[in-house]
């Protein structure tokens, strides 16, 4: 699981928004806005933003659990299929 690496208190964010902004832009890093020492916010990229709304959709999709569940069973039990199989026709 990734953990937040760096926090830093709100007045400094105010300060430094625009620098922060282009530290997060093409990274998975995750700054943590305090204040009074107790994170208050989270700052990541848009990218990671929207990598986490489909996630979110994923794991809230009961259907799509159950199949992604059933194939985790499957190769814990070595039941492989083989590729031609699936992609053919």
């Amino acid at each position: 699981m990734q953990t937040i690496q760096e926090y830093i208190p709100v007045t400094k964010a105010k300060n430094e928004f625009l620098d922060l902004i282009r530290k997060i832009s093409d990274s998975d890093d995750a700054i943590a806005i305090t204040k009074n020492g107790i994170p208050e916010a989270v700052l990541i990229s848009m990218k990671k933003f929207k990598s986490l709304l489909e996630t979110v959709d994923i794991l809230s999709d009961e259907k799509a659990m159950q199949s992604i569940r059933n194939s985790i069973k499957q190769a814990k039990s070595e039941k492989w299929v083989d590729f031609n199989k699936v992609f053919s026709e």
